[in-house]
């Protein structure tokens, strides 16, 4: 199945100006313009991949490609890279269609910032009346779950928390571990990746990222040449320490609030959200779909388990999209 997806799936990848930042969005369907079309065979449905940190988007395009093939390629699926965590090739040409009238995003690679810098992109990308299906990993899970909150008028009908990052980030085994180096040592992790990465030739970090898409069974068409980028990766480490210091509390306001098109996906080997997590927030909300990999699925699924995951979703969205 995976040559069938790479080779008969069309993904057209776009870099825009959103909240001022160049951000890479792969959009995986032959729908590359939602606004502008006004045919009969315009979706109702856009499926939308807000990724973790670090937000390369090109890392979930098989992921992307499965959950198309498994919706019988009905509907977009899009993914977008978080700001600052993407730059466009020099030959790439930057699309500029933001909205004159929006307030410029603050702190736009901090935590409020990226959360902020999505919002932009439904409201200048997506038509209002456009149903939506967030799929948020990781920290795209606290994003998700803020968009909510902060925007209850979105049309989301569906939203999916795979191996969610939402709550005592720091507390978690890996967070023991990367709250130290990321927030106290943050500036001596941007200077050794500054003189190791900045005067490696480009060719040699497109060997080394070929030949670890290679290994990790991630080749795409969209070679993410910013895992290597000392200004991506500083943006990462930036983002990242901010999570460790405020997502602690989970919002259980805004979980309640709109419990009923939440699906929770926790991990039984997740040492960013380890299983206690899950059985707190299952018996906080026995009522909720909130479920456990029956697999040992690691917190990274895009590795090898885009598949399994996106079987999943595809299950839960039967009844859904099939009203549409």
């Amino acid at each position: 199945m995976d040559s069938e997806l790479k080779e008969e799936i069309p993904v057209h990848e776009e870099f825009i100006l959103c909240g001022g930042v160049e951000t890479q969005v792969l959009k995986c369907g032959p729908w590359t313009d939602l606004f502008n079309d006004q045919s009969v065979k315009r979706p109702k449905l856009l499926i939308f991949i807000i990724p973790g940190n670090p937000g390369f988007s090109a890392f979930y395009v098989p992921f992307a490609k499965a959950l198309y093939s498994l919706t019988n390629r009905r509907f977009p699926v899009w993914t977008i890279s978080h700001a600052g965590h993407a730059l466009a090739p020099k030959d790439k040409k930057i699309l500029t269609s933001e909205d004159s009238n929006a307030q410029e995003i603050k702190d736009i690679y901090g935590l409020n910032g990226q959360i902020e810098h999505k919002l932009a992109f439904l409201r200048t990308h997506v038509p209002k009346d456009m149903k939506l299906v967030l799929i948020g990993h990781s920290i795209g899970s606290y994003f998700t779950l803020q968009m909510l909150k902060r925007v209850p008028e979105l049309l989301v009908i569906r939203a999916f928390l795979l191996f969610p990052t939402i709550e005592r980030m720091s507390e978690s085994p890996n967070g023991r571990i990367a709250t130290p180096l990321l927030c106290r040592f943050r500036y001596v992790l941007y200077v050794t990746g500054y003189l190791l990465l900045k005067l490696c030739p480009e060719k040699i970090k497109s060997l080394l990222i070929r030949r670890c898409l290679q290994l990790m069974n991630l080749e795409n068409e969209f070679s993410p040449l910013n895992v290597l980028e000392p200004f991506c990766l500083a943006n990462a480490a930036y983002l990242g320490g901010q999570e460790m210091m405020e997502v602690v509390k989970r919002d259980d306001e805004t979980i309640k609030e709109h419990l009923s098109k939440l699906t929770f996906y926790y991990g039984t080997i997740d040492p960013w959200c380890p299983k206690e997590y899950y059985e707190d927030i299952k018996k906080d909300f026995p009522e909720g779909d909130i479920q456990l990999a029956e697999k040992n699925i690691p917190h990274a699924f895009i590795i090898r388990f885009n598949q399994e995951v996106a079987s999943m979703i595809a299950d839960s969205l039967k009844d859904d999209l099939s009203k549409m």
